[in-house]
């Protein structure tokens, strides 16, 4: 809430400028709880003071700063999977859909101008809430916290200020701001913060498993000058996000200690900028930073700028604004000649009269922002509600603020499918019909890809099918295991949004405190060769992994960690001399050998878990190496690889040794690259999206207007760029 606030103005009938409002209240005397909090006890004390607390006139110029700078093809494959938040969302054609994001395009401009401001905000909020509700496996907290701010701004009076609209409708220039508009964003940024804080608190995180292997940026180089990689990841990365998180949204509150928030939470946002490919949310989450500054702190900025020059800015020598109806005044406000009499007056005038009493507008508004609020403060923790969408992690990624808590690794997708009229059996490349993994995670998004295969299927002649998945991930360091159980036709499977799914496979949390071992372990065998990957895996009873051991792994070993496997060997398929597969029965601690270029099968056999881990050497990757090492010592670091040694001429990783050296060749070049070139390499890079998009743009119009095949279209726009491509002089 604004902390210094109008007051009465002392002087019947004048209007408290906008620096009156920043120190007083619109009822009340200020105190010293008002001057901390920006608001008095008693303005919660009855629902007419809440509502007059609420519509409180504040200045507009922060909210447009903030309105300004927020505004600052994966649909086009039919049989392309997705994974909508309700069934019945389905993806328009793909002109369709780029005619979407040009009508957002057009929106985004409009907010930031503030021009038509509420049809911007239409053109923009209805596309961007479509589009995201049609695939669940994008969703991040990011993309949902812009779909809540362009909501809240379409809500509010953000083009009172330093906006188009203003300067054709004098009524609007300038004018005052209810409080709530600046309440409900402050908060939502507010509950970005300290939510993903609370969400910190969680085991792995405070314990430094859930961020892996961050320390090696160089961001954290100032840090590892007096600590370890260790260290930097527990005491910087994961305490230190913590503690921003949630302490950042109150040091942001208050007069004394906003300095402070300003450097902690840019450097935090800078740093992820460059740690994560995280696109606008850094950037935007800086934007908003200003919320929390008094309403009118743009204003002596913009004070200082030439009148000459004051083209694209406000024009502020008027240090007042004028009142709004969306705002409730004090009496001592209303002047006798803005009294127009009811009986004699034109309904324009009564209408500019400025409220002193809420009105039913005000009270909805007031209601509105505590629904609201409440509302984000629960949608967070709902997942009792929702619990279809539980498995390892409480309820879908996206709208729960816990950043970065759970961190996956994915070591293995299986997919089977077997024709209930043939009793043919079959397997399907993972990536066939998304380029997504996310699913593997969540019940939900499993069932829909499910339904979405069979379908597909159905195009090759495949009716009747059943559908089993064998997903094995790793969350936060933990054993590699099973996410569904691999028994289970999850197409035919039962599963609702408001019952806990009995397929998905528990999280084996007993097995957590092995993770302290993992290191030791590694640590120890990687002492040996660096060739070595160690991969920890559990296992549930009665169950079995099916692996496969590619021949240039040159030595594989699997160990029993806990527990009781059988090894089972398959024989290669033309190897018609081994009659059977060959059988090991282990304990713990004891290891077999696995052959390269054969499949083998693990059994579960014991009554408990077990647990055990594989050990790779890369014996042919380390010949590799070698070679190439010795390749780029006698090419003597020239760039001409076209004159190969006579050692190599016929050496089978020649071609490889060639990519490599020119890649290294490029990096260099890009590394000794002057900034202006750099910037020059950027500008050119954003010139050929933007040519591009509005050419796809151009073709999609085209496509709809005159019924063509977008397809068709969209092969003459490639070959365009091609031939432009090949007849432009490379400088």
């Amino acid at each position: 809430m604004e902390r210094k606030t109008a007051n009465k103005s002392g002087k019947k009938g004048k209007k408290p400028n906008t620096s009156d409002r920043q120190k007083s209240d619109a009822c009340e005397d200020p105190d010293r709880f008002q001057r901390l909090f920006g608001f008095q006890l008693t303005d919660l004390q009855s629902w007419r003071r809440f509502v007059c607390l609420m519509s409180r006139p504040t200045d507009p110029a922060s909210l447009a700063f903030t309105r300004f700078i927020f505004a600052d093809v994966r649909w086009g494959d039919p049989e392309q999977c997705h994974f909508p938040l309700f069934d019945w969302l389905q993806p328009l054609p793909v002109q369709w859909m780029i005619i979407l994001y040009f009508l957002m395009l057009i929106g985004a401009a409009g907010i930031m101008l503030g021009a038509v401001y509420r049809v911007s905000c239409l053109l923009f909020l209805l596309p961007y809430w479509y589009i995201l509700l049609l695939d669940k496996s994008v969703w991040n907290n990011h993309s949902y916290l812009f779909g809540i701010l362009a909501f809240l701004l379409t809500l509010s009076d953000a083009n009172r200020y330093w906006s188009v609209d203003g300067l054709f409708n004098r009524n609007i220039h300038n004018a005052d701001v209810p409080l709530w508009n600046y309440t409900l964003l402050r908060s939502q940024v507010f509950l970005v913060y300290f939510v993903a804080g609370l969400k910190k608190l969680d085991i792995d995180w405070v314990t430094g498993y859930s961020m892996q292997y961050l320390a090696s940026h160089w961001v954290f180089e100032p840090f590892r000058l007096v600590m370890t990689n260790d260290e930097v990841d527990y005491f910087v990365v994961h305490l230190g996000g913590l503690t921003i998180d949630l302490f950042i949204g109150f040091l942001f509150f208050f007069d004394k200690t906003r300095l402070l928030a300003f450097i902690f939470c840019s450097s935090f946002h800078l740093m992820n900028s460059q740690l994560f490919s995280i696109g606008m949310f850094p950037w935007v989450m800086l934007a908003t930073q200003p919320l929390f500054c008094y309403a009118n702190w743009p204003r002596p900025i913009f004070r200082r700028i030439p009148r000459a020059m004051r083209l694209l800015t406000p024009d502020d020598d008027d240090t007042d604004t004028q009142p709004s109806s969306h705002c409730i005044y004090p009496k001592e406000y209303v002047k006798p000649e803005m009294t127009p009499d009811v009986r004699t007056a034109a309904p324009a005038s009564r209408q500019r009269t400025p409220p002193t009493r809420p009105s039913l507008r005000h009270q909805a508004a007031a209601i509105f922002s505590i629904i609201f609020l409440l509302w984000q403060m629960f949608l967070p923790y709902s997942h009792f509600i929702t619990k279809g969408y539980n498995s390892w992690t409480q309820g879908l990624y996206g709208y729960s603020w816990d950043m970065m808590v759970h961190s996956r690794n994915l070591q293995h997708i299986r997919i089977t499918f077997v024709d209930k009229d043939t009793g043919q059996q079959g397997y399907l490349n993972p990536e066939l019909w998304t380029r997504s993994s996310r699913w593997g995670s969540h019940p939900d998004m499993m069932q829909q890809y499910a339904r979405c295969i069979a379908s597909n299927l159905r195009k090759h002649d495949v009716n009747n099918v059943e559908l089993y998945f064998d997903v094995w991930i790793s969350l936060n360091k933990r054993f590699q295991q099973r996410t569904v159980d691999p028994r289970v036709d999850v197409l035919h499977a039962d599963w609702s949004p408001f019952r806990s799914t009995t397929w998905m496979m528990p999280l084996l949390v007993d097995l957590s405190d092995w993770r302290t071992k993992f290191t030791e372990i590694t640590e120890s065998l990687n002492n040996n060769t660096e060739f070595v990957e160690v991969v920890f895996v559990a296992d549930f009873p009665g169950l079995h992994l099916e692996n496969y051991v590619h021949p240039d792994i040159g030595y594989t070993n699997i160990t029993v960690l806990k527990g009781k496997v059988v090894v089972e060997v398959l024989p290669e398929e033309e190897d018609q001399s081994v009659p059977s597969a060959d059988n090991v029965t282990l304990l713990e601690g004891q290891s077999t050998q696995i052959p390269g270029g054969r499949f083998h099968n693990v059994y579960t056999v014991s009554d408990e878990p077990s647990c055990y881990m594989y050990i790779f050497t890369n014996t042919t990757e380390a010949r590799f190496l070698e070679g190439l090492k010795e390749f780029e010592l006698l090419m003597n670091g020239t760039e001409d690889t076209s004159k190969v040694p006579e050692k190599f001429a016929k050496d089978p990783n020649l071609d490889r040794y060639k990519e490599v050296l020119e890649a290294k060749a490029k990096e260099r070049q890009y590394a000794e690259k002057k900034l202006s070139e750099m910037a020059k390499d950027v500008v050119q890079f954003i010139h050929s999206r933007t040519v591009r998009s509005f050419r796809m743009i151009k073709g999609a119009m085209k496509s709809i207007v005159m019924s063509i095949p977008f397809h068709s279209i969209l092969e003459e726009i490639n070959t365009s760029e091609n031939e432009q491509s090949f007849s432009t002089p490379v400088l």
